[in-house]
């Protein structure tokens, strides 16, 4: 049986063919001892990095050797993978393409600094980016980047971003609380089978100045007295609008109609 030594030598300095089983040695020092074989390549690598028990000190000094990153697939090797020390992912994460950045984005096993992150650079990519692409992002991107799309009210992008499944409320609110909102990003909103039946979402719609008198009108039945009296505080809403809610205010404030009382039959 081998040593140590003699194995982490062998691993230095054997054949691509004996490489192979060598890839999955558990010794750190003998993957350490590979990667300064000549014959260690690509595929070596990718096989490598397929091991989920890979310490991040090896992850480190693979990204360190930059002769091993010109291949796209082994950078994107290293940046999914869940030991990936954080320094390495940030600097790599800006080499990803669109779709893998959505992906590492949506991982389970991603840390949640990181895919911050690649939310970050997904968003910084928007403005460049063919409305094909956001469309497809709209559909089954990250719910902070649908939200920046929501807010660009483009007609085709309303067609599917409101059906996202990863958007949520706070990422909805959000987009509504941009004062430059198109009217059809709220009027999609409003009518959307999901969205125009949380609470906080009508009162969103109600206080939005872009907001269609229709839209505002069809949500006042829905809203809380205790709401209705704070939206028309002088200065949330417009003069015109606030005329409305007071109407409102007022029909529910007032006695009910007695009900009519039947006459008694006739005794004829």
């Amino acid at each position: 049986m081998e040593d140590s030594n003699a194995i982490r030598e062998r691993a230095r300095t054997t054949t691509a063919e004996d490489l192979n089983g060598l890839v999955h040695h558990p010794d750190r020092e003998v993957v350490r001892a590979m990667l300064d074989n000549p014959a260690f390549n690509e595929a070596h690598l990718l096989l490598l990095l397929e091991r989920k028990d890979l310490s991040a000190e090896i992850l480190e000094e693979i990204a360190r050797r930059r002769a091993l990153l010109k291949n796209y697939r082994i950078k994107r090797s290293i940046v999914f993978h869940p030991q990936v020390p954080r320094l390495v992912c940030l600097r790599l994460l800006r080499d990803l393409y669109l779709m893998d950045l959505v992906q590492f984005t949506l991982s389970v096993s991603a840390k949640a600094e990181l895919k911050i992150k690649a939310e970050e650079q997904l968003l910084a990519r928007l403005p460049q980016l063919p409305l094909g692409q956001k469309v497809t992002l709209a559909r089954r991107g990250p719910g902070r980047l649908a939200s920046t799309l929501l807010a660009e009210g483009h007609p085709r992008i309303l067609e599917v971003v409101l059906d996202n499944p990863y958007l949520n409320e706070g990422h909805l609110l959000k987009a509504l609380s941009h004062d430059k909102l198109p009217e059809a990003v709220i009027v999609a909103v409003a009518r959307h089978r999901r969205w125009s039946v949380f609470y906080n979402v009508r009162i969103a719609v109600v206080r939005h100045p872009h907001s269609p008198l229709a839209v505002v009108l069809a949500f006042l039945p829905h809203i809380t007295l205790g709401d209705l009296r704070e939206l028309v505080a002088p200065g949330l809403l417009a003069d015109s609008l606030r005329n409305y809610l007071q109407a409102e205010i007022a029909r529910r404030r007032a006695p009910s109609s007695p009900k009519s009382v039947p006459e008694p039959p006739s005794q004829n």
